[in-house]
């Protein structure tokens, strides 16, 4: 089975509501291109402080993913939501992913397991923690394209739950992301094109491209990448669409000619 994908690559600010539209108008244009599955980044919803995310977080049955599932319905796609700031009580939030079927139902939910703490070289320093409650379930889901896999952004770092995912049965992989300039440049494709060849799936992997409140700056380049980790396609720098072709027989063949998924030794502590 063949079908197209589609990566849209956003430049979100504080504004929930000019964002919401800037992601309906991607996805609608995706689906324009002949897009059955989309991937919105990480934070589509907002790139704000932690203070503004608390202040603003939805529940899943709020605003931001309604309308998101009032387009995958009407234009009958499958579409990963990137991530929002989910509402989690005691004044913390969730950085969740809703997996959404061409129905418009939810297929599934993942909330962000791996959070951000880090001081990098340039002097950014980022602490997901203090307002984000981590995660606790690996998610694979099954969708009329394929088993999807889902994870965000810093996840990417951490091989162990890709191979969880693919030991699930994942087929593809979303990587809705926000990546950081200064580590985009050096890691980002690296890591992408290895957590595909590593478990012979394909990767789908929106982000955020460019300057961002706060003095924050995303590395963009959103792209999709094949089981054999070849970059099918990839958004230039600003917003946009990237398009390519997922194809479950070429993934078959890959796996049948490299059977390295079947070579693994789950019983080994």
């Amino acid at each position: 089975m063949k079908t197209l994908a589609a990566v849209c690559q956003m430049s979100s600010g504080p504004d929930r509501q000019e964002n919401l539209a800037a992601a309906v108008d991607l996805v609608e244009e995706a689906a324009g291109l002949g897009a059955r599955l989309v991937c919105l980044p990480e934070n589509f919803e907002q790139m704000a402080s932690g203070e503004e995310k608390r202040a603003r977080a939805e529940p899943i049955e709020g605003p931001s993913i309604s309308a998101l599932r009032a387009v995958a319905a009407a234009r009958r796609l499958t579409l990963v939501c990137g991530s929002f700031a989910e509402a989690a009580g005691a004044g913390r939030i969730h950085n969740t992913s809703v997996l959404v079927g061409p129905d418009g139902a939810i297929l599934a939910v993942y909330r962000k397991i791996h959070l951000f703490d880090v001081d990098l070289a340039d002097g950014a320093r980022y602490r997901e923690s203090e307002w984000v409650a981590p995660g606790g379930e690996a998610v694979v889901a099954d969708t009329a394209l394929g088993r999807v896999g889902l994870s965000i952004c810093y996840d990417l770092r951490f091989p162990e739950l890709y191979r969880r995912l693919s030991a699930a049965g994942a087929q593809i992989l979303a990587v809705p992301s926000a990546f950081t300039l200064a580590t985009g440049r050096d890691h980002w494709e690296v890591l992408l094109r290895a957590r595909a060849i590593e478990n012979q799936c394909y990767v789908v992997a929106a982000a955020q491209v460019g300057e961002h409140p706060g003095h924050r700056v995303t590395y963009g380049r959103s792209m999709i990448v094949d089981p054999w980790g070849t970059v099918l396609c990839c958004c230039p720098d600003g917003p946009g669409v990237a398009i390519a072709e997922i194809d479950r027989e070429r993934e078959a063949r890959v796996r049948a000619s490299l059977p390295a998924l079947t070579h693994r030794r789950l019983d080994v502590p």
